[in-house]
Parts: structure tokens; C-alpha cells; sequence
């Protein structure tokens, strides 16, 4: 994704205590946070403005896997590439 909107990617990795501070933040900001927040968790930054765009399902890799298909077939990432 980050290679089709020619644009830099942070991957938080929730392993690392630094990083999971700072995803924390970032959910708690900007995202779906619960106590035991959903990952994947995706936002675009532009002009200095975050937007949450995409949470991961509980239900499972394969619903993830359907919403994310959705997602890049949508209006909004289609108009992104453009």
C-alpha cells in the first residue's frame, strides 16, 4: 500500500514497549481503542492531520483478510492512487 500511494510506512511493532506506547497513543487519539484494542489499526497522515482508516476483526484473519479487500477496492483508497 505504501509503495502504491508513493508515501513512507510506520510499522508499531506491539512487542517493543517504546512501540506499544506509542500505538497506544495513536489508538487512544485516533483509533478504535478499547483496553485490548483490535490490530491491525491503519491511518493515513496528511498535512499533518491523522485519519483512522481500517481496524482488524475479531472474528477472524479471513474477515480482516475481506474487509481489507473492500477497503482497496473502495472510492476513498481508489481515489488515494490518483
Amino acid at each position: 500500500m505504501a509503495k502504491e500511494l508513493r508515501t513512507e510506512l510506520r510499522v508499531l511493532d506491539i512487542d517493543d514497549a517504546e512501540q506499544i506506547r506509542v500505538a497506544d497513543d495513536l489508538v487512544k487519539q485516533y483509533g478504535d481503542f478499547a483496553d485490548d484494542y483490535l490490530v491491525p489499526q491503519v491511518f493515513f497522515e496528511e498535512n499533518g492531520k491523522i485519519q483512522h482508516v481500517f481496524t482488524g476483526f475479531s472474528e477472524g484473519v479471513k474477515v480482516t483478510e475481506a474487509r481489507w479487500n473492500d477497503f482497496f477496492a473502495s472510492k476513498f483508497y481508489q481515489a488515494k492512487l490518483n
